[in-house]
């Protein structure tokens, strides 16, 4: 008896991604998978593109972590020493993530960092007695002054349980795969500043004048802003016993870490990386606090067991506060960016049915999003220490969020000027609510416009550069047929301009980025034939569609997951259930294409192609 007490709170406190079953919710599916075994295990993925350099073979490999992830709950991240390999010429590098796992367990978060700074953040598929397994592959280049020294601490955090009920334990290999291609053409960096050996604020880049080989194009029509990875890379994490990712509980929990700017940075970028977990897992279909309140006086008035009041009573403190969810990123409590995050779905989530073997987007490789900053360096390089800052705005527990600072260093120079011109920033928000008993309609936007401009001035002249920040949010969510069908409806759109300006007014460098992320989740929950089980049947599109121009040159992409199914379920568990997932992904970059559309049914792949011809219109 005591033992099952400790391990009801143990799953309360985990870091595990699951929550209460009132529509959107966490589930297991164990119990099901023992009545449709296989005997062999099955690989699991997600559908994205190749890295541009996967054609060719590594000229080195360095396998750095082989560990089982077992009872690693309340424990530090594992950690190991990392140097790059001897005499290995790289220009291209490659972390790659091997996981297999058998029984039952919870899909788990997890993340990578190397001296504190984020590599990558992934999650876990749920496994079945048969087993699984999966393979990422991310591309790490832009970290590579940090890839380049020697003895740095590389950390891996995922927090596990095991015991009688949940028996899976994650079995993970770590791997850097290092690139020599001379035939990659890279454009020079912002300014074309030269680089040359440094040590700076305790991080020595062991390179050449040209550490990594870079054959440079000169064509500013492929002029491209991340081509170049940063001289220097700070990490504005947390310390690391608990993970280095900052644990945000609600909307007033602020997480800042101060840092010193070198005096000779001519560009800034911060990249942000976010999940969101327990009672916030699912924050786009999260009603207002006051629907809650009416479904508690509702049951006081009609308590009627066949109206799900109960489960609906129990998340009512727990699943609220609305659906609008915003990272707001400060600098000495001055806010000078943010990001709505894409809704990714972890594998255990709306129905775990819908990710066997194909996962969610998003899932193994959560995205990170880059904020420029180099506007603001000029009130950042005097020397001092600054104060970086995160907020969630309108979150509850729980959000993880850590970032890295990339910076590019004027290596002719100790010191560079730089001054900011113009911060205009717009902000409106107007939330609409209407409810009558278990049903309600509820609807938010939100939108945020910032223009900024700073010049710099460097060993290559003075330059402006101007960012143009523009977001739109909306959300709806509708309860109806006494509150048991939920429909939920989202669309974030991100605009992003970056310009570069002479002293004559010329344009130096143009690149815009436009992001949409529609969602639409259909959810219809009924009891079910047995007692204590509830059906669910729900449909899913998610997607994600970006257009980037740099120069003249235009990429395009359009990521697109649609699910459908129904499942029985006893508590946390599915009992039985049937789903199917179509998804088609389209990528086209000048003459570069590459497409693949995939579709499953009940655990099994029924097709996969794959092709690399560009379609006349994308």
């Amino acid at each position: 008896m005591h033992t099952f007490l400790l391990l009801l709170i143990l799953l309360s406190l985990i870091i595990p991604l699951y929550s209460l079953p009132f529509h959107q919710s966490h589930f297991t599916k164990q119990h099901l998978h023992q009545k449709n075994t296989t005997s062999s295990p099955q690989e699991y993925f997600e559908v994205t593109k190749p890295l541009p350099f996967d054609g060719l073979n590594a000229r080195c490999k360095l396998p750095i972590l082989t560990h089982n992830f077992s009872n690693t709950y309340g424990l530090p991240p594992v950690s190991v020493t990392y140097s790059p390999p001897i005499n290995c010429t790289w220009t291209h590098v490659a972390l790659e993530i091997q996981v297999s796992c058998r029984g039952e367990q919870y899909d788990r978060i997890a993340a990578v960092w190397l001296s504190g700074a984020e590599l990558i953040r992934t999650s876990t598929a749920e496994p079945t007695n048969d087993g699984i397994f999966w393979n990422v592959r991310k591309d790490v280049t832009r970290y590579s002054s940090l890839l380049a020294q020697d003895n740095l601490i590389l950390s891996v955090m995922l927090e596990n349980i095991v015991n009688d009920v949940f028996t899976g334990v994650y079995q993970a290999n770590v791997t850097f795969l290092y690139y020599n291609d001379n035939t990659v053409i890279v454009s020079p960096p912002l300014l074309a500043l030269p680089s040359e050996n440094y040590r700076m604020m305790g991080r020595k880049l062991k390179s050449l004048n040209n550490p990594l080989n870079l054959k440079v194009n000169y064509d500013k029509d492929s002029f491209d802003l991340e081509e170049k990875p940063a001289d220097l890379i700070i990490p504005i994490s947390a310390v690391g016993d608990d993970g280095f990712w900052f644990r945000i509980q609600n909307a007033l929990d602020i997480h800042s870490k101060g840092v010193r700017i070198p005096r000779n940075a001519y560009r800034a970028v911060i990249e942000i990386y976010v999940s969101f977990h327990g009672n916030d897992e699912f924050w786009y279909s999260n009603p207002p606090d006051s629907y809650f309140k009416n479904v508690n006086d509702y049951e006081v008035r009609n308590r009627n067991p066949s109206d799900l009041c109960a489960s609906m009573k129990k998340a009512s403190a727990e699943r609220g506060h609305g659906a609008y969810r915003e990272v707001l990123v400060m600098v000495d409590g001055n806010l000078i960016g943010s990001v709505v995050p894409f809704p990714v779905i972890f594998t255990g989530g709306i129905n775990p049915l819908f990710w066997e073997p194909v996962v969610s987007i998003g899932a193994f490789d959560l995205p990170s999003y880059d904020l420029e900053l180099t506007p603001y360096l000029g009130m950042l390089l005097d020397g001092k220490v600054h104060s970086f800052s995160f907020q969630v705005a309108d979150g509850i527990s729980f959000w993880l969020v850590d970032a890295n600072l990339h910076l590019w260093l004027d290596a002719g120079s100790v010191e560079v000027q730089a001054r900011i011109r113009s911060s205009d920033p717009e902000f409106s928000l107007e939330r609409e609510l209407k409810f009558q008993g278990l049903d309600g309609e509820f609807e938010v936007e939100a939108e945020r416009k910032t223009k900024t401009s700073g010049w710099v001035h460097s060993t290559a002249g003075n330059f402006t550069t101007s960012i143009l920040q523009e977001l739109k949010f909306k959300n709806s969510i509708k309860f109806s047929n006494n509150g048991t069908l939920k429909l939920v409806e989202q669309k974030v759109k991100d605009k992003s301009e970056v310009r570069i300006v002479s002293d004559a007014g010329q344009i130096i460098f143009q690149t815009s980025t436009e992001r949409t992320y529609p969602l639409k989740i259909t959810t219809e929950t009924l009891p079910g034939k047995e007692n204590d089980t509830y059906s669910m049947t729900t449909s899913l599109k998610n997607s994600i569609e970006e257009k980037k121009t740099v120069g003249n040159v235009q990429s395009t992409l359009k990521n697109n997951q649609e699910s459908s199914g129904w499942m029985s379920v006893k508590d946390h568990e599915v009992l039985s259930g049937v789903a199917n997932t179509q998804q088609s992904y389209s990528y086209k970059a000048g003459s570069e294409c590459y497409s693949r559309n995939v579709a499953a049914e009940n655990g099994t792949l029924l097709a996969d192609t794959t092709s690399l011809l560009c379609a006349i219109s994308l």
